[in-house]
């Protein structure tokens, strides 16, 4: 599924224009990715919980040619999947 078949799913079951529901759903795609520039953890009970991991500067190499490069330090997203998430899955 990929964004606008979420958009679609969520307008037909909440009786919602694709307007409306592309509106919602970028809301809250908007506030989980302000929340995590900000550092600040995202818990949804049954869902699971986005989070900022730092990842430190390091060195590296160049597959192509085997070269030492250097890679900066970094922020990356994290999620982790709630027991409901997980056990719907299996």
């Amino acid at each position: 599924m990929n964004k606008t078949e979420l958009i679609k799913k969520v307008a037909s079951e909440n009786e919602l224009t694709q307007k409306q529901a592309a509106a919602v759903v970028n809301s809250v795609l908007d506030s989980i990715m302000d929340s995590l520039a900000a550092h600040e953890p995202v818990a949804l009970l049954g869902f699971g919980t986005f989070s900022c991991k730092h990842r430190d500067a390091r060195q590296g190499r160049n597959p192509a040619n085997g070269e030492t490069i250097d890679i900066a330090a970094s922020n990356t997203p994290v999620f982790k999947a709630g027991k409901a998430f997980k056990d719907a899955l299996n």
